[in-house]
């Protein structure tokens, strides 16, 4: 049980209550109840019940898992040591000292009056107390300008040590999908890894990769911007985009500039995106599946007729109103980028999707070196299947379709769970169509359903939910991660 499980201050009318419950890993049985202290009518409390309330807070600093206690007993050590050093010389002193005036003094100033007993008890409390109060105010003054109005350090420090001894996910994908996964995440674990196409050739990126010749930007600075620790402000800045009325700038967002900016400056797009994240204090890292200048191609069935035609370009393949038959990348078999492998090979956790099935889930599959470090490594597969389908990409798809494209396309076998959406409540856009899990998908695939739309927007993902159904199956797998 927790030190101290918790602390809650309600008020109704004029009465104040401050409630401190179960610290029973020290206090013992008598005091391990609830203590209620309160104040009516303006009648002050007692003073040793306000002391104690006041002090009682400051025990949630020794709740396990917050890698304080441990330099605490250093601290403490160390004054230890100090004041036996100093009271060697005070007592060889006091032995050999002259009989002078004010040696009643020092020995009245060091209690010799009262029981050794005794008089350890208040040197040691005094000590302690001092100790505590200095440690205190220095933790506040150092952590001031980190911690957010109206978060106490504690918390924050609690928050950031759960999260950093989180599981080690890795989110492969693009576009709105990824973000929203991320954002989601986030929340639970700061060893979150993007690995994000780089096929995009459209709008601002597209335009970017044509004129400076650099790998597109625009699914990695949306996915930093999701991972931002200031995504409020930050966040929006990197996602701001010019309106089309600026001659140069029309349609560019800033997060793509700045990235394309610091390239020039470092001489390298993946340091490029390492500094942005910097910047932006993301909780993890985004890194591209390849740093090869790649084209998506596609083969596209036309309606009513079984001819193909090829289409050319990210952007170019939802414009065609046909079926995607099959798409690949040029040059073929790019490299993968080696930090992504290496986050893979070494995840708890990896998460396909959500996002365009072939524009942004198959471009990061199809390096080969990236799908097959998939199936080699030891972790939890998860495919995310999207909410609803995609106008030019998967209109009338099922969730069996969505697994059976990308099976099609780099082989069967590569996860262990699929998650599906079964809430259909809410509007679609038209010519949108939920996408379900068929029910004798269950007999070849591990299905997992769930509500995982957004009230608001109900053909995306909500983030939290989808984040919590990840964690509720990472953790019903593998237990919950302790240190």
């Amino acid at each position: 049980m927790p030190l101290l499980s918790g602390i809650r201050r309600l008020g109704n009318r004029g009465i104040e209550y401050s409630i401190v419950l179960s610290f029973s890993s020290l206090l013992t049985t008598p005091l391990n109840t609830a203590i209620i202290t309160y104040k009516m009518n303006g009648r002050s409390d007692p003073w040793y019940r306000r002391l104690l309330s006041s002090l009682l807070p400051s025990l949630e600093w020794l709740v396990p898992g917050l890698g304080v206690k441990r330099w605490f007993i250093f601290v403490l050590l160390g004054t230890t040591l100090i004041g036996v050093g100093l009271g060697v010389i005070i007592l060889d002193f006091y032995r050999t000292a002259p009989d002078t005036w004010w040696l009643p003094l020092l020995s009245a100033a060091s209690l010799r009056f009262l029981a050794r007993p005794l008089r350890a008890l208040i040197f040691g409390g005094l000590g302690l107390g001092l100790i505590m109060f200095g440690i205190w105010e220095v933790n506040r003054s150092l952590m001031t300008p980190y911690v957010r109005p109206g978060h106490r350090v504690v918390d924050t420090l609690r928050v950031h040590r759960q999260r950093e001894r989180g599981p080690k996910v890795i989110a492969i994908g693009g576009g709105h999908g990824l973000s929203t996964l991320l954002r989601g995440l986030k929340v639970t674990t700061h060893n979150i890894t993007a690995v994000v196409t780089v096929a995009d050739d459209g709008g601002s990126s597209g335009r970017l990769r044509r004129e400076t010749g650099i790998l597109p930007p625009g699914d990695i600075r949306s996915c930093l911007a999701a991972l931002s620790n200031d995504e409020a402000l930050l966040g929006q800045l990197f996602q701001y985009r010019f309106p089309d009325d600026i001659s140069g700038l029309n349609g560019h967002s800033f997060g793509n500039l700045f990235i394309s900016a610091l390239a020039e400056i470092t001489g390298s797009f993946e340091e490029a995106v390492a500094e942005s994240g910097r910047v932006l204090a993301v909780q993890g890292r985004v890194l591209p599946s390849t740093l090869h200048n790649v084209r998506l191609v596609a083969d596209v069935r036309l309606p009513h007729t079984l001819n193909e035609v090829r289409i050319e370009g990210e952007s170019q393949i939802p414009q065609i109103n046909g079926r995607v038959r099959r798409v690949w990348l040029e040059p073929s078999n790019p490299p993968a980028f080696p930090q992504a492998i290496q986050a893979i090979l070494a995840a708890d956790l990896i998460v396909v999707g959500p996002g365009s099935l072939y524009t942004s889930i198959l471009p990061n599959l199809l390096v080969p070196d990236l799908h097959e470090a998939i199936r080699a490594s030891r972790a939890l597969k998860i495919f995310i299947c999207n909410v609803a389908t995609q106008a030019g990409e998967t209109e009338h798809f099922t969730c069996g379709d969505h697994v059976r494209a990308i099976e099609e396309h780099i082989g069967g076998g590569l996860f262990d769970v699929i998650v599906s959406n079964d809430r259909t409540e809410g509007r679609l856009p038209q010519g949108v169509d939920w996408v379900l899990a068929e029910e004798d998908l269950d007999e070849d695939y591990a299905i997992y359903r769930a509500d995982l739309i957004d009230t608001l927007h109900p053909w995306r993902h909500d983030s939290q939910k989808l984040a919590q159904v990840i964690m509720d199956l990472f953790q019903e797998r593998t237990g919950p991660l302790v240190e």
